[in-house]
């Protein structure tokens, strides 16, 4: 006979109505309230370390030549 084992991370509550809409609403405002210029300027910024890593898997960047 086997036991169902707990899971490692425990999963979050599960909340409906009014309450669940006022999370979800606060947390759409946090997420939409970063300009885009900053989303813009993490997203280079992590790329750019992306491309730095040699271990990197897939196709690779074009070198760009100065002409």
């Amino acid at each position: 006979m086997k036991t169902k084992a707990k899971p490692a991370i425990p999963l979050p509550e599960c909340v409906e109505g009014p309450e669940a809409f006022r999370r979800f609403d606060e947390g759409a405002t946090q997420i939409f309230s970063v300009p885009r210029s900053t989303i813009k300027r993490r997203e280079r910024a992590y790329k750019k370390k992306a491309l730095s890593n040699p271990k990197r898997r897939g196709p690779k960047p074009k070198k760009k030549t100065g002409a």
